[in-house]
């Protein structure tokens, strides 16, 4: 299966780090729970796509959080099969994988009750066309949670040393949430959080450890958002 879209390969070194507990627990696990906090009312989420699932470490999450009945599960990869299969296979919901671009989906409009984006939106080339792709899907009322690294993250030396990504269309947290609303999704301020996670910090932390303040102006490393598309 051959790549026909812009797509950028991950390093060895970023597959491996994607399979350790670091990524599933601090990484995954806690972007999830600052998601979950921030969403409206609980309602049912009979269809929720994964855009960018990677090995499927998100799918167990997914399925124990909101019980969808599928999970459909994108990546750009062509190895989609080999690496998401056996994650696929534990799941408690049923899971489609699917190898294509999220900036150009074959799903009908109006398809999904939930997009869930993790750590996979600054991979994408083209992105202005995902976030119209990722409303065009969503039911009215539908659930977007988008969890990305901000420019300030990924342009940091050891981001650059041993990650790779498409450097020049990173955005920073403001520019990313103007994406959104610009896409037509309901985005209040209530529904952002801009966590300043130890690994996401130039020091990794280090300056908080031997008893130093979190600086309060800062050029923001992440944001999550929970943007709904307007019910009709």
């Amino acid at each position: 299966m051959q790549n026909t879209f812009p797509f950028v390969e991950e390093t060895r070194f970023g597959n491996w780090f994607l399979n350790t507990a670091t990524w599933k627990v601090h990484v995954l696990r806690r972007a999830l729970n600052d998601l979950e906090r921030m969403m409206p009312p609980r309602r049912a989420f009979a269809r929720v796509l994964d855009v960018g699932c990677g090995f499927g470490h998100s799918f167990d999450e997914l399925a124990r959080r909101f019980a969808p009945d599928e999970i459909v599960a994108l990546d750009a990869d062509p190895a989609i099969e080999q690496r998401a299969r056996p994650a696929a296979d534990r799941c408690p919901s049923k899971v489609t994988l699917a190898f294509g671009n999220a900036s150009r989906m074959e799903y009908a409009d109006e398809s999904f009750d939930m997009v869930y984006c993790h750590q996979s939106f600054h991979h994408l080339v083209e992105q202005e066309a995902a976030i119209r792709e990722f409303f065009r899907v969503l039911k009215p009322g539908g659930v977007l949670l988008f969890a990305e690294s901000t420019r300030r993250y990924i342009h940091s030396l050891p981001i650059r040393l041993l990650f790779r990504h498409p450097m020049d269309i990173q955005k920073t947290a403001d520019e990313y949430l103007g994406l959104l609303r610009g896409a037509g999704f309901d985005l209040p301020d209530a529904r952002v959080s801009m966590p300043y996670l130890w690994w996401s910090r130039p020091d990794l932390g280090a300056l908080e450890w031997f008893g130093f303040k979190v600086p309060q102006k800062r050029e923001e490393t992440l944001v999550n958002a929970v943007a709904i598309k307007p019910a009709v």
